[in-house]
């Protein structure tokens, strides 16, 4: 069976939705002959737009060209435009796509009847239980699951000649925080609080009934509540909640199998509207069917003792990796300690991908003088990704790069079929770093202790980011206190810190020292003829002159305006005569190459001597100045010489 590609987009598998639906992909992948590549954000969770940019770029690391189809949960993601960007790129992959709970033109949809849904909850709320009053905390407005289930809320309504004003509809976000701050908004607004509220899903109306149970308020007996989605929490919460029970893990399932049957010419209906059912329980106040049987509660106790066991265990592992990577002091550490990680959870496979920037500052030097240009935050993957960790099948490898386009490392068995990928952004804000692949891994990843993980891996990684961006910045300014800016050669403080020791070697061993003093002739007639840019290169010529010259264990460095230096201990006159030569020569060679104005000159004049312990190495650089000058001065008819 072939390994078709596919890509699936789907936000903030933390919540109950996400992961019942994913658990239905997973399990099907293998049987349909798909390789999941999931690319998933936990956009929303800090409520920082910065955050959520950096969260949402994950989505813009797919081509869509290099998969052979795509799975979308787009209803998941909370900015329209970047769903409807997805939405066309994958029509310009032109590959088959399947759309669960949004209904998107040219995709295969799966779904349910949530106008369906929402009536027969509305109406058993005022069928059975005789309830006039209601509040309604919905989804986002956007959202067209969200619509339909309003819309119908409000029909239901009207045809009872039931008034609701707009002030009783909180729009939310399908989140939990919404549900407690859709309660506060119901009892900060002063009207009557309703007899029920019902929620467009599960976790909104859960962290609804908490807030009402800390404003003192009993549910149901003095409010009702209702949610929607059966997700797993809706068993075993204090207060059992009414809601409708979808097939999550079907719809998972219905979507791969449609993709398979695509791929292999199957006719496929465009549209697949899965039935459902609601289920009616302690929340709205039907008792009767509550779980009540005590031994089916000791299996619940039993069961949610055990999840809970095991997230505590994950928690405390993943904790613990968490403050050893914040106090990472370099990049090596960081590794080692992902590796660790790795060796804790032993994922089938695992990759670390980073930009290939994802270390550099704010701040580019561009010239010997320190001009610095302010560059903008890389936002972007570039178009390689290294990846300092490979770990395949309990095995480290070494891979260097890859392109971006590739996405993972062809490492793995790549005939093999049925793998899932989670491919997860590391990012500091909007500050792009790169992103993470791991596929089965052992702890699970549709946790919110898992999402907090992430948060410290990519805060971790920017503080080592940080921490190499001061170690720069340190270097440099100690640069910048040794070297001159302009030339790039020694400034005086550079020359001193490398020439003490060997001078003071010099007077501890009485041996000779050069000391050599350079003038560049001219420079007031460069700089006025010219201007002074002109008269700046011809400075840096003379540096590149010494540099070039310098290659034995001279010490050179420029002493200030047109004046250099150069030191050497234990230098004979021979090879001071060598030295001088080979500045002559390099002078020349730069005037040969008739690139510039003015034909560069130098007058130079050295001293050698055996220093006392008295002596300081300046009283000689004093010494080679007059030396230098009595040079100068036999250049009687040099319009060079200084006046």
């Amino acid at each position: 069976m072939k390994g078709y590609r596919i890509a699936l987009i789907i936000e903030e598998i933390d919540q109950s939705y996400q992961s019942a639906v994913l658990s239905g992909i997973s399990v099907s992948a293998a049987e349909f002959g798909l390789n999941i590549s999931a690319f998933i954000s936990f956009s929303g969770s800090v409520s920082n737009p910065r955050h959520d940019a950096g969260e949402f770029n994950i989505f813009n690391l797919p081509d869509f060209h290099d998969f052979d189809g795509a799975i979308l949960l787009t209803n998941t993601i909370g900015y329209e435009p970047l769903a409807n960007s997805i939405h066309q790129r994958i029509r310009e992959a032109g590959i088959p796509a399947v759309s669960i709970d949004n209904d998107i033109e040219d995709f295969y949809y799966i779904g349910i009847d949530n106008k369906t849904a929402m009536r027969e909850i509305t109406e058993h709320m005022i069928n059975k239980h005789g309830l006039t009053s209601f509040n309604y905390i919905s989804g986002p407005k956007d959202n067209p699951e969200s619509a339909d289930r309003l819309k119908a809320f409000l029909e239901v309504l009207d045809e009872h000649n039931i008034m609701i004003s707009e002030d009783r509809i909180y729009y939310g976000d399908f989140r939990a925080p919404s549900g407690k701050k859709a309660v506060e908004y119901f009892i900060n607004s002063g009207g009557t609080m309703p007899q029920a509220i019902i929620c467009a899903n599960d976790v909104m109306a859960a962290s609804a009934i908490n807030r009402l149970s800390a404003e003192g308020y009993n549910v149901p007996e003095d409010i009702a509540v209702t949610g929607f989605d059966n997700t797993y929490a809706t068993h075993n919460y204090q207060v059992e909640l009414t809601s409708v029970d979808r097939p999550l893990a079907l719809s998972g399932r219905i979507a791969c199998k449609t993709l398979y049957n695509h791929f292999n010419k199957i006719p496929v209906p465009h549209s697949n509207v899965l039935s459902m059912s609601t289920r009616f329980t302690e929340s709205c106040g039907c008792f009767q069917n509550a779980v009540t049987d005590i031994a089916h509660f000791k299996e619940l106790n039993y069961r949610n003792y055990t999840r809970f066991e095991t997230a505590q265990n994950h928690m405390a592992k993943l904790n613990n990796l968490s403050s050893e990577l914040l106090g990472c002091n370099n990049f090596e550490e960081y590794i080692d300690k992902l590796k660790d990680f790795c060796r804790l959870t032993n994922p089938d496979e695992y990759y670390l991908c980073l930009c290939e920037n994802w270390n550099e500052g704010g701040l580019r030097d561009y010239t010997y003088a320190g001009m610095i240009d302010n560059t903008k935050v890389p936002t972007n993957y570039t178009k390689r990704m290294l990846v300092p960790i490979a770990y395949v099948d309990g095995q480290f490898y070494n891979v260097g790069s890859i392109k971006k386009k590739h996405i993972i490392p062809n490492i793995a068995d790549t005939l093999s079929t049925g793998r899932f990928y989670y491919i997860i952004p590391l990012h500091f804000a909007e500050r792009c770093l790169g992103y993470m692949v791991i596929s089965n891994s052992r702890i699970p990843l549709n946790n919110s202790t898992f999402e907090t993980f992430c948060i410290c891996l990519s805060n971790s990684l920017e503080n080592i980011r940080k921490l190499i961006c001061l170690e720069y910045a340190v270097n440099r300014l100690g640069s910048l206190y040794v070297h001159d800016t302009f030339s790039g050669i020694y400034n005086r403080n550079g020359f001193v810190q490398a020439a003490s020791g060997p001078y003071k070697r010099c007077i501890r061993e009485q041996k000779s020292i050069m000391l050599m003093f350079i003038d560049l002739d001219g420079l007031k007639m460069i700089n006025d003829t010219y201007g002074h840019d002109v008269g700046d290169t011809a400075i840096c010529y003379i540096a590149d002159v010494l540099s070039r010259s310098c290659r034995k264990n001279e010490i050179f460095c420029r002493f200030g305006g047109d004046e250099f230096i150069v030191f050497a201990p234990e230098y004979s006159v021979a090879n001071a005569e060598a030295l001088v030569n080979k500045i002559k020569d390099n002078i020349i060679r730069i005037n040969n190459t008739g690139s510039n104005p003015f034909e560069l000159s130098a007058s130079i004049g050295y001293i050698i001597e055996v220093p006392e312990e008295n002596d300081e190495i300046f009283d000689f650089v004093t010494k080679a100045d007059k030396v230098m000058y009595e040079e100068k001065k036999k250049k009687k008819h040099s319009h060079y010489l200084k006046s």
